[in-house]
């Protein structure tokens, strides 16, 4: 069952204070994390509830879905940022690119190339993260180091001109047990640092990792985008 706009407000409330709260305690400076809230599988109100509590960043993966609550959104002339999460059929991203400023889930060169194609048939320049396996659980993202290398290489080498890469995405294994999630997340602030390295000239510092369930943890491993529905929005419908 969604939740009232009051209820939106107050669980936003205190989901910002938590991630503050989490920031000091890490040794991280305030608003370090940037909060996205998932509201795929929730209707077009509760993110106009949501927009009125002060959020403008939303998530959401089902394509279809999306393009018809955020038109409806943009024509109610309220401000909000649509990023794509969730794994993206190359046959979707047409749509994709139309209705976001960010795809989140970039697992494979093909999608890329595809992103490529469709941006630059409307001149459209988009951000992308690399979506990079790293729980057991889930076969989502690059499988491989140099897989993962491989891509950012291409966009590197201006291969991509509309394409705008910003950083890395992972999902933890669900699970209560925290040491698997706590590996997962450190695994892909590491294979960023890394990747960094061996391209100092680009800006690659979103490290989108996080849920409901398992944020303060990814916060901890040094999460600079965490993405979070239900304890926003309520159990999806």
């Amino acid at each position: 069952m969604d939740y009232t706009k009051k209820e939106i407000a107050e669980n936003l409330e205190k989901i910002r204070k938590e991630i503050i709260s989490i920031e000091i305690q890490s040794g991280r400076p305030a608003g370090s994390v940037k909060l996205l809230a998932v509201s795929k599988f929730h209707p077009v109100q509760s993110v106009m509830d949501a927009i009125e509590a002060g959020q403008t960043l939303f998530g959401e993966n089902r394509i279809q879905e999306a393009a018809v609550k955020f038109e409806e959104i943009r024509q109610s002339g309220k401000n909000a940022e649509l990023h794509i999460i969730g794994t993206l059929q190359r046959n979707k991203v047409k749509d994709a690119v139309a209705i976001s400023s960010c795809i989140e889930s970039v697992d494979r060169i093909e999608v890329l190339t595809e992103i490529e194609k469709q941006c630059s048939r409307i001149d459209k320049k988009i951000t992308v993260l690399f979506e990079y396996h790293t729980g057991e659980e889930t076969k989502a993202g690059f499988l491989s180091y140099e897989k993962l290398l491989e891509a950012v290489q291409c966009c590197a080498d201006g291969e991509f001109s509309h394409i705008i890469p910003r950083g890395f995405m992972t999902m933890a294994p669900y699970t209560s047990d925290s040491d698997p999630i706590h590996r997962a997340f450190a695994r892909l602030r590491e294979t960023a640092q890394k990747i960094r390295t061996v391209f100092p000239e680009m800006n690659l510092d979103i490290l989108s990792m996080g849920m409901s369930n398992d944020f303060k943890i990814a916060i901890e491993e040094g999460s600079t985008l965490v993405r979070i529905g239900t304890a926003i929005f309520g159990k999806r419908n």
